[in-house]
């Protein structure tokens, strides 16, 4: 069923008649760039723009935002043209993704909205006890900021709200780099979060991201199961990552690798509030130097997990993105010890999972090892993905008995 609206309070924008209307009426939630007709006054729309969207034939297909400026012009807000964007709007959502994470943890430490699959385009929010950690990775997002956080203290009860603004999306999005406190005060220190049977010290200031990377969550628990009694080596550690994790699990000791000083002595604290210093160490340095050097050493461990950030965030980067993944594994198999375990992760948008796979095999090949693919891990179900829209389901972890 089509629906004709006349709403003069809003734009309109139309897509081309050759764009796929059908998938956007089916739950795509992007319009291109080329499949929308950009004349002159919707080049002049202000980014963030809501406006209502338009087929060929004038049909209202829903409110969008609108930002020239981006590749995807056009971010479907509501399936109604005549919803409001005020804080009521805000709330009903924040509640229905509040409501799948209070079903799933015990404790308020998660990701508590993950984008259009949350029905907030272009929204990350973290939560972390009281305090909220929001990315408006989006421009409609930077002009609701007021709305969208009187709803999640107002929904929540958390006493801080902090903005992150940090990201490539943002550029993308021709927005600024400018983080700060939207509600209550920021914390003095980072803050300790309990994640299977671990602690972590996330800095919410400071960090990476929103200050520390809840979609691993299920698959740390599965390393850890696999890691009991054995040394553990973890590569692109961040703040302890799978190390903490798998100590937890009763790793016999664990080694923590980064570039980052300062994420290794969040690391370190966190290894020291659980209890686990003794078994814990670090060792800063480029990922593939350290491997290299380890390698030559001899080093060798029952576990070893490298979790790269996004070597191919894009499809120009895609290949070399894929050789460096290659290159990872390659380095990492020798290390192994035999009868060990190799867990090799990506969080690509660009490399699916046949080919983040592809490159993984051959670099286990060319390591010198043969494997045995146990087991396939993703994000956690507080990272639920829009089936239409693959861009959600980005991480991947590949478990291999080697």
């Amino acid at each position: 069923m089509t629906v004709t609206l006349q709403t003069p309070d809003l734009p309109h924008v139309r897509l081309r008649p050759k764009a796929n209307a059908r998938g956007i009426r089916h739950g795509f939630p992007w319009v291109y760039a080329n499949d929308l007709l950009t004349d002159r006054r919707t080049r002049a729309l202000p980014p963030g723009t809501i406006a209502v969207l338009e087929d060929d034939r004038r049909n209202a297909l829903g409110l969008v935002s609108v930002n020239p400026e981006s590749r995807i012009i056009c971010r479907m807000l509501d399936r109604d043209p005549s919803a409001i964007l005020d804080r009521s709007w805000f709330e009903v959502r924040l509640a229905r993704a509040a409501a799948l994470r209070d079903r799933l943890f015990a404790d308020p430490f998660y990701r508590l909205v993950h984008a259009e699959a949350d029905g907030l385009p272009g929204v990350v929010i973290d939560r972390f006890g009281e305090i909220c950690v929001v990315q408006p990775n989006a421009a409609w997002a930077e002009l609701h900021l007021e709305p969208l956080t009187d709803a999640l203290v107002a929904g929540t009860g958390v006493t801080t709200v902090i903005k992150n603004a940090g990201g490539r999306t943002r550029a993308l999005e021709g927005l600024d780099d400018r983080s700060g406190v939207l509600h209550g005060s920021a914390p003095s220190a980072p803050i300790p979060v309990p994640m299977n049977g671990a602690t972590y010290m996330a800095d919410l200031t400071g960090g990476q991201k929103t200050g520390l990377f809840f979609d691993q969550r299920p698959n740390h628990a599965f390393a850890a199961r696999l890691a009991a009694g054995g040394r553990v080596l973890d590569v692109f550690s961040h703040v302890g990552g799978f190390a903490l994790a798998t100590l937890a699990g009763g790793a016999a000791s664990a080694l923590s690798v980064d570039g980052s000083a300062a994420a290794l002595a969040l690391a370190e604290q966190g290894a020291a509030a659980g209890g686990m210093a003794g078994r814990f160490a670090t060792r800063q340095g480029d990922a593939f130097e350290v491997l290299a050097k380890l390698g030559k050493e001899g080093a060798r461990f029952d576990l070893v997990i490298c979790d790269p950030p996004a070597f191919a965030p894009s499809k120009s980067a895609l290949e070399p993105g894929l050789r460096a993944y290659e290159r990872i594994a390659r380095l990492a198999a020798p290390l192994v010890a035999d009868g060990g375990y190799l867990c090799l992760c990506s969080c690509s948008h660009a490399a699916d999972l046949g080919r983040f796979h592809a490159a993984s095999a051959r670099g286990i090949g060319r390591g010198g090892r043969q494997a045995q693919l146990i087991h396939t891990g993703f994000a956690g179900p507080d990272h639920p993905q829009l089936p239409q829209l693959s861009e959600s389901g980005y991480l991947k972890s590949l478990f291999f008995r080697l």
